[in-house]
């Protein structure tokens, strides 16, 4: 299982939320005009940054799943 974030639903005009909730520092966002990235070796799939995101752009994924 793996985190991804939905681009169309990431509106990319603001820091994200899921920035600073993100317990291993997985997330990060070059500026606020930016998609998220989401470092796999860093991110536990705790689903933290899925509950603080107002539009609902982080998702789980089966490993090797095609979106």
């Amino acid at each position: 299982m793996k985190l991804t974030i939905n681009a169309r639903r990431c509106p990319q005009n603001h820091p994200c939320p899921a920035v600073s909730v993100c317990p291993t520092k997985a997330i990060s966002q070059r500026n606020y005009f930016s998609l998220p990235v989401i470092d796999e070796s860093k991110c536990i799939v705790c689903g933290k940054c899925m509950r603080y995101c107002p539009m609902g752009a982080f998702e789980k994924v089966e490993d090797g799943a095609a979106r």
